[in-house]
């Protein structure tokens, strides 16, 4: 088959970014202004974009498509058709259907992709293996992008849609920004992680995790206790000061210039210090102004007695508290029980009451810990790390790591098989707790 004249190519690499961008924009001014469907487009865009990048490294292993050789591409893919697909699934699905059944999107999009794709021959060139390329894209990045703006844009899976945004940070910040600049600066790459020693890349690494528990902690308390998320058209519906926060007002923002800080090191790259440059720039300007001015008109006193008392971004070495403390109920008449409570107890929590679990008039089975502020009580292990807050940062960090979903639920069995598990008091009325 004689090959499409040049000029072809050119027509559908810009068409691939044009036609997706045009649609966005008319659909986007034709629909009313919605912060929630903004929101919605934003997450998917974000999600898409990482997510695309990372499909093209695995097709340059896989061999699914190749594209002719370009001057501006990134992976060896054409930027047109790059970011003309992360409008094409990132975007335009919520603008274009968005009451529509999420499978029947789905089916959309994928279909739309399956005809496109061979008739674009001059830009992409498939292989017979093409169609496995084709469904790894659709589960990994179509069908995310798909749920995350659906579920934001209604407000609905709000645990999900938090641990979305945390897995979109984690690509955006540590593939993402890396690829761009290794695109742009192309003497650097990935060897500088890979030629480490086994042990100076384990220790780099879990120093890594460890810099980025405190954001990853205070997006899982802007979910369970706020009821919304970190990005500013999903923000939470009440006041945190809870977790991570009783010791720092921003710690998602130190937490990601640290993680760029230690990434920048770790890949050997000056450029990449320009994210976290970039991070303090916004997060003491634009981002400082704005927080401050929402945050006070929607929490009023509570909110300034608690800016009063906690830095941006210097950690306290103990807790902040408000005038009502939480509360920790643990078995007097349980031996293991009682041990952990003078644990505690001898390091001097501040704002936590540890209370006798028979005063409760529901039956409980594990140590129970009670906010005190209206949000729900959580028990066993996830109480523990609750109560580790209350003592001073580093416990913290062990508490943060214990609620974090499946660490916990991990760490109830083993003490559940162990010999720790849920106990009925001697009284009839009440139940036995235990650590667990």
């Amino acid at each position: 088959m004689t090959e499409p004249p040049v000029n072809y190519a050119f027509a559908e690499r810009l068409g691939a970014l044009y036609l997706p961008l045009m649609a966005a924009l008319i659909l986007a001014l034709a629909r009313r202004r919605s912060p929630r469907r903004f929101a919605a487009c934003l997450l998917g865009f974000l999600w898409t974009a990482p997510a695309l990048l990372l499909q093209q490294w695995l097709n340059l292993k896989m061999d699914w498509w190749s594209f002719p050789v370009v001057t501006t591409a990134i992976r060896q893919m054409p930027l047109e058709l790059y970011a003309g697909w992360i409008i094409l699934w990132g975007i335009l699905p919520t603008l274009t259907f968005p009451r529509l059944r999420l499978v029947w999107v789905a089916a959309a999009m994928a279909s739309f992709d399956l005809i496109a794709m061979p008739l674009c021959r001059s830009v992409v060139h498939l292989n017979g293996n093409w169609l496995a390329g084709e469904a790894a894209a659709i589960v990994f990045m179509l069908l995310p992008a798909l749920c995350v703006a659906r579920w934001t844009q209604q407000d609905t899976h709000l645990p999900l849609r938090a641990a979305m945004q945390v897995a979109t940070s984690g690509l955006l910040f540590l593939f993402l920004i890396p690829e761009v600049v290794f695109a742009l600066r192309p003497g650097y790459n990935w060897s500088p992680l890979f030629t480490l020693l086994a042990w100076q890349r384990q220790v780099a690494l879990a120093l890594l995790m460890v810099l980025a528990l405190p954001g990853v902690g205070a997006v899982q308390e802007f979910a369970q206790r706020g009821l919304g998320t970190p990005l500013p058209y999903d923000p939470p519906k009440r006041l945190v000061i809870s977790g991570i926060y009783r010791y720092v007002a921003n710690p998602m923002q130190l937490s990601c210039t640290l993680v760029m800080l230690l990434w920048a090191a770790i890949l050997r790259n000056p450029w990449l210090l320009l994210a976290p440059v970039a991070s303090v720039v916004y997060s003491a300007g634009i981002a400082r102004w704005d927080e401050r001015q929402d945050l006070n008109a929607r929490f009023g006193t509570p909110w300034r007695d608690y800016r009063l008392a906690v830095h941006d971004w210097l950690p306290h070495l103990l807790p902040y508290h408000a005038s009502q403390p939480a509360r920790l109920y643990i078995a007097t008449t349980c031996t293991p029980c009682s041990h952990l409570q003078r644990w505690i107890e001898r390091r001097s929590p501040r704002g936590l009451a540890i209370l006798p679990a028979e005063s409760l008039q529901v039956p409980v089975e594990r140590i129970t810990y009670d906010p005190g502020d209206g949000c729900p009580t959580v028990n066993g292990i996830r109480a523990l790390g609750r109560a580790l807050e209350h003592l001073h940062l580093g416990w913290a960090f062990a508490g943060i790591a214990l609620r974090l979903p499946g660490v916990w639920q991990i760490v109830q069995l083993l003490m559940d098989v162990s010999g720790f598990g849920p106990r009925r008091l001697p009284n009839p009325n009440t139940c036995r707790t235990h650590v667990n």
